[in-house]
């Protein structure tokens, strides 16, 4: 599992340097559009591929060392655990996209909104706030998944 986790986190870091590289003005795959979509596809699927492996070693995970280490029932409790923490990790990381793209679009609006009429400043703010509580409702759920593992 440490080798999945190593990997994964070799590849966000290459995705966020990628993503810097190729908003660069002066890049050298700005000249060469295959080659940047061919380097962002083969991260993508690198991607897709070491979450499956993820996913699969969650669900199977080293059961004969678990067995033997804490018994049956350990085992069953250490794969229920690890679900656990992925459902808690999606649903605060599901929700903050969620509440992310929210406070983009009103916030937006709201600038546009405030530069036509700058009375409308404490409207647009309670509408940015209902989208960031998004956000904190997915913390909440997680936190409450949290608490019964």
């Amino acid at each position: 599992m440490y080798i999945i986790i190593s990997l994964m986190s070799i590849l966000v870091f290459a995705t966020v340097v990628l993503g810097i590289i190729l908003n660069g003005k002066n890049s050298f795959l700005k000249a060469h559009p295959k080659m940047e979509k061919r380097i962002a596809g083969a991260n993508i699927s690198f991607f897709t591929i070491l979450s499956v492996f993820a996913v699969i070693y969650i669900f199977t995970g080293n059961h004969a060392f678990a067995q033997s280490a804490a018994g049956a029932a350990g085992s069953i409790g250490s794969g229920s655990q690890g679900l656990g923490y992925l459902a808690a990790g999606l649903s605060t990381g599901l929700a903050t996209i969620g509440a992310g793209i929210g406070v983009g679009i009103t916030g937006s609006a709201g600038i546009g909104a405030i530069s036509e009429k700058p009375g409308m400043l404490g409207r647009t703010l309670i509408y940015v706030g209902l989208a960031e509580g998004i956000a904190i409702y997915g913390l909440i759920i997680s936190i409450m998944i949290l608490g019964r593992i």
